[in-house]
C-alpha cells in the first residue's frame, strides 16, 4: 500500500499527483506545490490477459509526515487506493 494516504502532504504532493497519474485516478489537486524529498516507489509489473498491469506504491520517502486518515477525509466514502 502506498504510504502517502497517510501523509500530511498527500494533497500537495507531486510525487502522489504522479502516482495518481499513473493509475488514471482523479487528482487530490491539479496544482501540487510540494516536492518530496528523496521518495522510493515500487512498480509491481504483471501480466492480465492480453496487457500488462502495472502499480505503483510509495513505500518510503524522508519527507513523510505521518496523518493516519488524511487522504479518506479528503475523499469521504471513497475507497482508499490499496
Amino acid at each position: 500500500m502506498c504510504i502517502c494516504v497517510n501523509c500530511h502532504y498527500v494533497d500537495r504532493c507531486t510525487t502522489y499527483n504522479a502516482v495518481e497519474h499513473q493509475h488514471q485516478q482523479l487528482h487530490l489537486t491539479e496544482t501540487p506545490d510540494f516536492e518530496a524529498v528523496e521518495p522510493t516507489i515500487n512498480v509491481n509489473i504483471r501480466p492480465v490477459e492480453d496487457e500488462i498491469e502495472m502499480e505503483w506504491d510509495v513505500v518510503g520517502c524522508l519527507s513523510f509526515k505521518e496523518e493516519v486518515g488524511k487522504w479518506a477525509r479528503l475523499r469521504p466514502g471513497e475507497l482508499i487506493p490499496t
